[in-house]
């Protein structure tokens, strides 16, 4: 046999054998929300210990309006709920169905942002800013951090309906649409989390 046959030629093993992106890139991005989950809690703690120092300011009670949150928080909810559709519709293979349910869950997203930064604004305005007491600084912290994360998905979202619209719903989109969607719903569920313990509490705690 020629000897350069024998430097060019592949094992057997390595023509045959089998990659699996997909559970490489699961397993990449559940360890990726682990460490989110990590820093999560530690704001959380932040809260938890801070978030009865009010350097003689306002308290959550003086603050928050239940009702505002309320709509925010439903606007959030509806949106894991569409993006579950958008996901139905890509397992039917229903491009038009799954870029319209995405362009849905995005304008949830971009309704929760704008009311955020709303309430940001105004408890500045009313001299409630992150400066003036820890309570402030680890609420501010807590909460804008989530919204930084709603953010980021919105941008990712926007990306991903480009894809989809110019290469379709291939394995690629598909693996990249479930990842979107994991982060999605926990962000979800990190917001019930502020809602319950951060609004609900500190109004009637």
């Amino acid at each position: 046999m020629d000897p350069r046959t024998l430097k060019t030629a592949k094992p057997e093993f390595y023509l045959t054998e089998e990659h699996h992106p997909e559970s490489s890139t699961n397993l990449g991005f559940w360890l990726y929300l682990m460490s989110d989950c990590l820093i999560f809690a530690m704001l959380f703690a932040t809260y938890a210990v801070l978030g009865r120092n009010y350097a003689a300011g306002p308290a959550p009670a003086d603050l928050f309006d239940l009702k505002l949150v309320a709509i925010n928080t439903a606007m959030l909810l509806f949106s894991s709920i569409t993006y579950g559709f958008a996901m139905l519709s890509m397992e039917k293979n229903n491009k038009t169905a799954t870029l319209l349910w995405l362009a849905v869950t995005g304008l949830f997203g971009a309704v929760f942002i704008t009311l955020e930064l709303y309430e940001f604004i105004h408890l500045i305005h009313e001299g409630a800013g992150p400066q003036r007491s820890a309570f402030l600084s680890s609420f501010f912290t807590l909460v804008g951090t989530h919204g930084l994360h709603v953010t980021f998905g919105i941008v990712w979202l926007v990306t991903l309906m480009s894809q989809v619209a110019k290469h379709g719903l291939i394995e690629a989109n598909r693996r990249r649409l479930m990842c979107l969607s994991m982060f999605w719903h926990f962000l979800d569920v990190i917001w019930i989390g502020v809602f319950s313990y951060v609004y609900l509490l500190g109004v009637i705690g």
